[in-house]
């Protein structure tokens, strides 16, 4: 018999593509749904996606001779992913639960669920590939590399992966383009080909997070403030700086406000609901160019807010991640303290990839772009590649 393969089936056309080409290229390939979400308490919306989305992905099951069956995760999912997120919130960061939802449940639960059922791999239905190095001493260093396809390339989502999980993952359609997974799915007959794409939350389907964060985050009233682009923390001359690491905390610095640098334009329901970088929900009209958070307090409840895209208070060149939210993909690339390395990076999701050169300092790491970045948020993650290999990541601090 050929080798075994666990395969997340979600429902959705990248999934069932995987486990289409899984079986085509002979392996013993079984499907598993994980259903993530339910709690009453939390009600998500009338529709209930994850029932039609099993369902489509029973069918597909069945038109591929799979066996098939339904996980419930819906409590380590809860543990490990929604609480976690709440508390982030609260502390006014902005958690990517994407990128947790597969370090902490596809690759860690599902995973060893699949390793109860004697899998030799579990796949995914991810735009990205694996790569794989040999060593002198006989082992193998595996590499997390981006999909084909650059327009739907999802290593970022999984830059928490460790070694361990990528020895045992494979990733079916990395190699293709999305139009040629549905024109495969579509000449093997899938019911899922002319599928939308899911948007929006891993695990809470068609949902507005402001809508979600307010079951347990309640509102409380406060005020917007803009702030003009001249104010003091813009105008900083430039200290002479006895080292680079002095320089790099200097530009890594968030500015802080206060309610009298501004004035006050608006009212909103809860300065945690909101994020840098975000125009929409403000509901303040009247100014000459849209507005755009700044900075959130969530102590003081206080969002600030700047006029337009160029605002300086949108953009800083250097993040900071601290060693206990440190991951590296390749540990055989991790830098020493005082050691540099040039690097690609991105601080969001199809965000382009962006010049960048790390400094490893005691108790952390600076990533010091090329260019100003705009919108550097608290708790996403920033990634970093050579290439088109993704070798670690961290949560911004």
């Amino acid at each position: 018999m050929g080798k075994k393969v666990v395969i997340g089936l979600s429902g959705g056309v990248d999934s069932s593509v995987a486990a289409y080409l899984l079986k085509e290229q002979g392996y013993e390939v079984i499907g598993l749904f994980m259903k993530n979400w339910h709690d009453d308490s939390v009600t998500i919306s009338e529709e209930c996606p994850w029932l039609e989305d099993s369902n489509d992905a029973l069918i597909v099951a069945e038109k591929l001779g799979i066996p098939f069956q339904t996980v419930d995760l819906s409590t380590e999912y809860k543990e490990r992913i929604v609480d976690y997120m709440f508390k982030e919130y609260e502390k006014g960061r902005t958690p990517n639960p994407d990128v947790l939802c597969n370090r902490e449940i596809k690759f860690d639960v599902f995973l060893k669920i699949a390793m109860q059922l004697g899998a030799d791999f579990v796949a995914t239905g991810h735009y990205c590939r694996k790569g794989t190095l040999k060593n002198e001493d006989g082992t193998e260093t595996y590499q997390l590399l981006a999909g084909v396809d650059s327009n739907k390339d999802q290593s970022y989502f999984l830059c928490q992966l460790s070694q361990d999980q990528l020895k045992r993952t494979l990733f079916p359609i990395g190699e293709l383009r999305k139009p040629e997974v549905r024109r495969i799915a579509s000449d093997g007959n899938l019911i899922t080909a002319d599928k939308k794409d899911s948007q929006g939350l891993c695990f809470i389907g068609k949902v507005r997070l402001p809508d979600f964060l307010q079951q347990k985050l309640k509102p409380k009233k406060g005020v917007i403030v803009e702030v003009p682009s001249d104010v003091p923390q813009y105008q900083k001359a430039l200290p002479q700086f006895e080292n680079k690491e002095k320089e790099l905390a200097f530009f890594s610095e968030k500015p802080i406000y206060h309610v009298a640098d501004g004035r006050v334009v608006g009212e909103h329901q809860g300065a945690h609901y909101f994020t840098n970088g975000q125009r929409k929900g403000l509901d303040v009209g009247g100014t000459k160019e849209p507005l755009f958070v700044i900075a959130t307090d969530v102590t003081e409840n206080v969002i600030y807010t700047g006029q337009g895209k160029s605002h300086p208070g949108l953009y800083r060149r250097t993040l900071f991640v601290r060693d206990e939210e440190l991951h590296w993909v390749r540990p055989d690339l991790a830098l020493d303290v005082d050691r540099t390395m040039s690097v690609l990076a991105r601080i969001r999701y199809r965000q382009p990839l962006e010049k960048a050169t790390l400094y490893k300092v005691e108790g952390g790491l600076y990533v010091d772009f090329a260019q100003m970045q705009s919108a550097i948020t608290e708790g996403q993650f920033v990634a970093w590649y050579i290439g088109e290999e993704l070798i670690g990541s961290g949560v911004i601090s």
